[in-house]
């Protein structure tokens, strides 16, 4: 069966920091690309940050450049997302996508991932 779980989220003070993880199971992780998406209530599905199946390709939404960092250990099939400087606008549910079929690129459009994992909350409140 192939899975993504996410893991790392919690309630962070403004300023703060948190470390996700996106461990995939069934499948290799190094033969896709992978995307972090957030989603608060009320809002749409967004692009955080992607990653290219080497992990020689990145990318990160305005929002996060500077403070978020995304990373891949291939021979742990876990991909990383580093949040610091959080703000209470981070606050949603993250998720981790994995684009098999265009490994090599990274790109964040929410189509193009078909397989996800079931999120985790991160809540940036003081």
């Amino acid at each position: 069966q192939l899975q993504l779980v996410e893991s790392g989220g919690g309630l962070v003070q403004p300023g703060g920091s948190l470390r996700l993880s996106c461990a995939a199971s069934g499948f290799t992780l190094g033969d896709s690309a992978v995307a972090w998406f957030r989603q608060a209530p009320g809002k749409e599905r967004e692009g955080v940050s992607c990653i290219s199946g080497s992990g020689g390709s990145t990318n990160y939404a305005d929002s996060v450049k500077g403070r978020f960092t995304i990373s891949r250990d291939n021979t742990k099939n876990t991909v990383y997302l580093q949040m610091n400087s959080l703000k209470p606008e981070d606050t949603a549910v993250y998720y981790c996508g994995a684009d098999l079929r265009r490994p090599a690129m990274c790109i964040m459009i929410t189509a193009f991932y078909n397989r996800w994992g079931q999120g985790t909350q991160v809540t940036v409140s003081s």
